[in-house]
């Protein structure tokens, strides 16, 4: 699990760096370095169940918000036939930034989702 938080922790700390040119950094950056964190912490033998169920909800509730968008998942499926959204890293058209942006929630959810689990086994068993 330390390799695994240690990738992790960097992989997010990438994300939160791309963000300068991103429409909407404030929000962001803040989200990919909260995971990163707690993706450090975890590495470092300490975890917080609570930090993160508490990303996970957030997460998903934004998550859902940007499946039912305008622009969002569900649109880039209907709407645009699921589209290669990886093709150039410029997001031309709005439904790819949506879509890209619903994927970075999901990983991160399953990144947390994980810590969360390894949290509660390591409590059983202490």
């Amino acid at each position: 699990m330390k390799v695994f938080n240690i990738i992790f922790c960097f992989v997010f700390i990438v994300f939160a760096a791309l963000q300068y040119n991103d429409p909407d950094p404030y929000v962001w950056l803040p989200i990919y370095m909260y995971t990163a964190v707690l993706c450090w912490l975890a590495a470092r033998q300490r975890y917080f169940t609570k930090a993160y169920l508490l990303g996970i909800a957030v997460y998903a509730i934004y998550a859902i918000y940007k499946m039912f968008d305008a622009n969002g998942l569900l649109d880039w499926i209907k709407l645009h036939h699921a589209e290669n959204i990886a093709g150039t890293m410029k997001a031309e058209q709005p439904w790819i930034e949506e879509t890209r942006e619903f994927f970075g929630l999901v990983i991160l959810i399953a990144v947390l989702a994980v810590n969360y689990f390894v949290a509660i086994k390591k409590r059983k068993i202490s």
